[in-house]
């Protein structure tokens, strides 16, 4: 246990990989300051984590709802916005795409498989383009994933200011190894997943039923996002940790009794424990709140976002499972799992009407 430390971060040996980037030669800079972290009882009650972020006004989603509401009437009125590649080309774009995809997130790409044709390559082309971005800061660029993109962005109303603010959240990942707090880390999982639902929404598409506004229906697909980005994060601790990479937020370690040197001892305490019972219900608490807009998206597109919910979820429970050794013990949901889970999400996916936002 640590009564006090310093926020500095202290470079690992190992080489500082992130969780898009890898950068083998980077040093963080220095954090001053010293926290003193209370003496615990032998009865102490354990806080409650903050589940608040940063709020969407300053992220500026309404004006990425306004201009993809703005872009998918212009693109139905516009006849040459198709893109111009010879099919048997796109067709092996889009098969790159799909194999990325596949090999990289395979909970993402099992639901994937449950969408129509043309939502599968348009999202295969966002995963695929976002892994792109990635290999270009390591210096392997592909040109056929661009060509992916290029016709996936003519057929869906697609801004660009998610792709850029992804952009920034890996760059992120090549000078920050360390979150004070929680706004930190919620913008952080902003721009790495959050941005991911945002551009997802436009291929998903708003069901013409929906009674909720499409700032709401946006707003829960970020929130899907920020919970699979959490979800991530307590999965890969002790891999991060390895790395010299501590996302968890300085803040509530320290909150816990712990701090740095308890994450790079990789030893699950009672502590330890009880922080992630509340990192955990943080998860949780986003994924409910993905889970109001999953059922307000086309019919077609609701059993594959609630089959990656609910399937992302159960990494959680094996962490609950593994009695909350996410340091030596990676959480994953096996292939019977996710099987069993599919029916679930069927049946979450049929009522429409009467599911409103709270």
């Amino acid at each position: 246990m640590c009564s006090k430390f310093s926020l500095s971060a202290k470079p690992c040996a190992g080489a500082h990989i992130g969780k898009f980037l890898h950068s083998k030669s980077l040093v963080t800079r220095a954090r001053a300051g010293v926290i003193t972290v209370p003496k615990r009882s032998s009865r102490q009650a354990f806080p409650q984590l903050s589940k608040q972020g940063i709020p969407h006004t300053d992220l500026q989603v309404h004006e990425i709802v306004e201009r993809q509401s703005q872009a998918n009437v212009l693109g139905k009125q516009d006849t040459c916005r198709k893109s111009e590649f010879h099919p048997m080309f796109l067709e092996e774009a889009y098969g790159r795409c799909r194999n990325i995809c596949a090999e990289y997130a395979k909970t993402f790409y099992l639901g994937t498989l449950l969408m129509t044709e043309e939502r599968q390559k348009a999202i295969w082309a966002i995963y695929g383009g976002k892994e792109r971005l990635q290999d270009i800061f390591d210096g392997f660029p592909y040109d056929m994933l661009d060509a992916a993109l290029t016709d996936t962005i003519s057929k869906f109303s697609l801004d660009i200011k998610p792709f850029r603010d992804m952009i920034e959240g890996m760059r992120m990942d090549t000078r920050k190894f360390r979150y004070d707090n929680f706004q930190e880390l919620y913008m952080y999982c902003y721009y790495v997943a959050g941005t991911v639902g945002l551009m997802s929404v436009p291929v998903m598409g708003i069901a013409a039923e929906s009674s909720v506004s499409a700032l709401s229906i946006y707003n829960a697909a970020l929130y899907l996002g920020i919970g699979n980005q959490l979800t991530n994060i307590l999965r890969d601790v002790g891999e991060d940790a390895l790395r010299g990479r501590v996302y968890l937020p300085q803040d509530e370690l320290a909150q816990f009794g712990l701090c740095d040197k308890d994450v790079f001892a990789r030893k699950v305490t009672d502590g330890w424990r009880e922080l992630m019972k509340e990192q955990i219900t943080r998860a949780r608490f986003y994924f409910n709140l993905a889970e109001e807009g999953a059922s307000q998206l086309e019919k077609a597109s609701r059993w594959p976002v609630w089959s990656s919910l609910l399937i992302y979820r159960k990494i959680l429970d094996a962490i609950e499972d593994n009695d909350y050794d996410n340091f030596t013990k990676r959480a994953f949901v096996g292939r019977t799992k996710k099987l069993l889970t599919l029916p679930l999400a069927y049946s979450k996916a049929q009522p429409m009407s009467s599911l409103i936002f709270r």
